[in-house]
């Protein structure tokens, strides 16, 4: 088992800030890697409290504005223009920054990319529907329409 301090949120796992314990291997092989943790050491205990006020700062400043914030997203669908093929097919795929961009865009408040949550990877056009984590008690379920660019 390894003790880690996460610096990102991972599902399932716990919040930047949070000291889990982890088997060594996914530790090891996806955490570490990645930037979402770093090894728990007794100096690193500081960083504990540096990253909790950052993770604050980020979050809505109350329970009401992320309600309030999930009911728009969750009333109204959101268009995400990406370049596509004849055949419905997208160059690449969509990320949780281009959703990101696309709430900002459609007037519905910023969110961080950090906390959309996308199903596989949305490779045509359509009807799709990401979750977006806006507080510790609030999720929205946002309505993407991934159309193509012409």
């Amino acid at each position: 088992m390894a003790k880690l301090i996460l610096t990102h949120e991972v599902t399932g796992l716990g919040a930047a800030g949070d000291v889990v314990e982890v088997k060594s291997g996914y530790a090891r092989n996806y955490l570490l890697p990645r930037g979402f943790a770093l090894t728990w050491t007794k100096g690193g205990e500081r960083q504990v409290e540096s990253i909790k006020a950052a993770r604050v700062s980020r979050e809505h400043a109350s329970l009401e504005d992320a309600q309030k914030q999930a009911a728009a997203l969750s009333a109204k669908p959101v268009k995400l223009t990406v370049k596509a093929g004849e055949s419905g097919r997208l160059f690449g795929t969509v990320k949780a920054e281009d959703v990101a961009k696309a709430v900002e865009a459609a007037g519905l408040g910023s969110i961080d990319r950090r906390k959309v949550e996308l199903p596989a990877h949305i490779k045509s056009v359509g009807s799709y529907q990401a979750n977006v984590r806006l507080h510790e008690d609030v999720s929205a379920v946002i309505d993407l329409d991934v159309v193509a660019a012409r």
